[in-house]
């Protein structure tokens, strides 16, 4: 696996995300259950997009669940497993930057349209998640940096503290993998903000642009 694999998957994670969040009144849709806070937040209040941010979690857990099952199918027809996965994820993406182009922006997140985006782009990085659980589980984490932070601080505090031998090196090789994955989210988030901010709802343009040279870094599969 080339690592600009897993570098494209947490970028264009951190992406969606933002871009999502900003033009979807709050939805997170790679982060799903921080939609639980929003949802909160809605209730209390009144703010829009509580229905899309109710759905998003169950969303997220079907299409999880469905492409489980579709994968084991796909051997029999001769077809690559997570190359597949990636591709679905991509014509997701593209459908999703088709709607949000044409029924964007959102002012509330409550309309069919939104509901319909939010969680067109909700199965892309569910798909993202099971394809990076089932066939990239050593990898970091894509969507999710909190675990990959809180690792990066105790082999920073284990390095000042002068661990040495194989868990020096251990955590070394640890902490540049783990470092590069919150580096490519945090850049994705950034790019995400920004350009939502110069196009708008265009700016979904990007991630099926991102997660397009995905499909060809896949150097080897393994199906489990």
């Amino acid at each position: 696996m080339k690592p600009s694999l897993p570098f494209l998957l947490s970028f264009n994670a951190g992406y969606v995300d933002t871009a999502g969040f900003l033009a979807l009144q709050g939805l997170f849709t790679a982060h799903v259950t921080g939609n639980f806070v929003t949802f909160g937040a809605s209730m209390v209040l009144g703010t829009s997009g509580a229905a899309a941010k109710l759905l998003a979690l169950p969303v997220f857990c079907a299409v999880i669940f469905a492409t489980r099952i579709f994968s084991f199918a796909l051997p029999r027809a001769g077809l690559p497993i997570l190359r597949t996965m990636l591709a679905l994820k991509f014509a997701l993406l593209v459908l999703g930057a088709a709607l949000a182009i044409r029924f964007g922006p959102f002012p509330r997140g409550d309309g069919w349209a939104a509901i319909l985006t939010g969680m067109v782009l909700v199965s892309a990085m569910a798909i993202q998640n099971a394809a990076h659980r089932i066939h990239m589980g050593t990898l970091p984490p894509s969507t999710l940096m909190t675990g990959s932070t809180t690792q990066i601080t105790i082999d920073l505090a284990d390095l000042a503290r002068g661990v040495a031998g194989e868990a020096r090196a251990s955590a070394q090789a640890r902490l540049g993998r783990l470092s590069l994955s919150v580096l490519a989210f945090a850049l994705g988030c950034a790019s995400g903000a920004l350009l939502y901010a110069g196009l708008k709802t265009w700016c979904f343009v990007m991630p099926p642009l991102v997660a397009l040279p995905a499909l060809f870094f896949i150097r080897s599969e393994t199906v489990p």
